[in-house]
């Protein structure tokens, strides 16, 4: 069987294409509709507005620049855009398993079917713990999915099914979580996209103007000229509502060094924002640092599954199990009850035996040779000094039961059946 690679057995919900190189998120396909909205404006904005313009300028050809930005600026656009929809946002890798240091025993308090309390251990999971960011405690929660305790500022997308760093939300318009590695291309692709609506906006109204003047008319009549106008500015004007105010409200959380999922937690919560370094260290922050490397390989060749490691049994601390099905305790309570009958039969013939020695010193000798002989074998006599070396019968009924001695049982069990025979003989 071919080896596979990590993008073919991704857990998560994305879409990998060209190999692996490129990252999707689940809902890529509204990123068409998204190119859509983008293109055919600038495309109708290049036809019917720009080419017109070109030669409405003193200056030779100086028109063209007009066709030539808007070109360029489209381009930009959606080069950001890509940027933002096919990387890697940030996700944090799976474990195999869930972190076993960080299981601990601890006593709980429980009642049993008869209302009685008794103490036992229990197996805890810390679901939170405590780490330090700039001198302040922040507490992170623990990812069922992921199985990992999310660092600051990570968050688990629903949409995505992964755990992403620094996460700001899930944009269904560019098919992808924004989160550490794409948010400064996303911060870009908004703004350019709100720069462009005031570009195309503004050479709309200017080209009104132009027919107003030359035709020595009315608005209406300019209007009625050049109607692919009127559209491109009330299709901006309404866009400008949209990525202008994701513009603005980005340029606040930057400011403040906030992400869109931590504004709407700390005004529920009212908890204070320990990432907050100044306005303009957060901007340096965001601007001018290196974008971290993706901690995933995908296209790298995937390991084979590992086995969850063996966890260590819990021992009930009482006479009681921890509850679950009752069936393996009861055979074992069997046979351990077989095991100690066994053992209670050598004692009473030890016992048995210890009366017949003090018969025998006051009786005739005959009566206990045959029963010497017996208990007197080679065989048994290791088996006693088995029993009493590892036997300690207290006044409170504990039994410590060696291995040996279980061992043995079996063997003894037949030779307490030969000396109850002849003792009864």
């Amino acid at each position: 069987m071919a080896a596979r690679r990590v993008y073919q057995v991704w857990k998560g919900s994305n879409k990998f294409i060209c190999g692996g190189r490129l990252v999707f998120g689940p809902d890529a396909r509204s990123l068409f509709v998204t190119l859509l909205l983008i293109i055919v404006p600038v495309i109708i904005f290049c036809v019917c507005v720009a080419s017109h313009l070109r030669h409405e300028f003193s200056s030779y050809n100086s028109g063209y620049a007009i066709l030539v930005v808007a070109i360029l600026f489209t381009i930009h656009v959606l080069v950001v855009l890509f940027l933002t929809s096919s990387g890697d946002p940030g996700i944090v890798p799976r474990n195999p398993y869930p972190p076993e240091e960080e299981f601990r025993y601890d006593s709980s308090v429980s009642v049993d079917a008869g209302g009685a309390g008794r103490q036992t251990p229990s197996l805890q999971f810390p679901r939170t713990k405590e780490v330090v960011v700039n001198g302040i405690a922040v507490r992170v929660k623990y990812c069922e999915t992921c199985m990992l305790y999310r660092p600051p500022r990570c968050s688990h997308c629903s949409i995505c099914n992964n755990c992403v760093e620094r996460f700001d939300h899930h944009c269904p318009w560019v098919g992808q979580c924004i989160g550490l590695r794409n948010y400064r291309y996303f911060f870009m692709f908004v703004s350019s996209a709100t720069i462009l609506c005031i570009y195309v906006f503004s050479l709309s109204a200017l080209y009104i103007k132009v027919l107003m003047d030359n035709y020595d008319g009315t608005v209406w009549k300019a209007m009625k000229e050049s109607p692919a106008s009127v559209i491109l500015m009330a299709y901006c004007f309404i866009s400008l509502w949209f990525v202008g105010g994701l513009t603005g409200f980005h340029l606040y959380l930057l400011g403040t060094n906030q992400t869109t999922y931590e504004n709407f937690r700390y005004r529920a919560d009212g908890r204070i924002n320990v990432f907050n370094r100044g306005c303009l260290n957060n901007f340096l922050e965001m601007f001018c640092t290196k974008v971290k490397p993706s901690r995933n390989n995908f296209r790298a060749f995937a390991r084979e599954e590992v086995p969850p490691r063996p966890r260590a049994p819990i021992i009930p601390r009482d006479r009681d199990d921890l509850g679950g099905d009752r069936r393996p305790k009861v055979e074992a309570d069997l046979d351990i009850g077989e095991d100690l009958l066994k053992i209670s039969q050598r004692r009473n013939i030890e016992e048995l035996d210890e009366d017949i020695q003090g018969r025998g010193s006051n009786g005739p000798p005959g009566n206990t040779s045959e029963p010497d002989s017996i208990m007197s074998s080679d065989h048994r006599a290791p088996t006693i000094r088995s029993d009493a070396r590892h036997l300690s019968w207290e006044r409170s009924g504990n039994w410590e039961i060696a291995q040996d001695v279980l061992a043995n049982s079996n063997v003894t069990e037949s030779r307490n059946y030969v000396t109850s025979k002849e003792m009864r003989q």
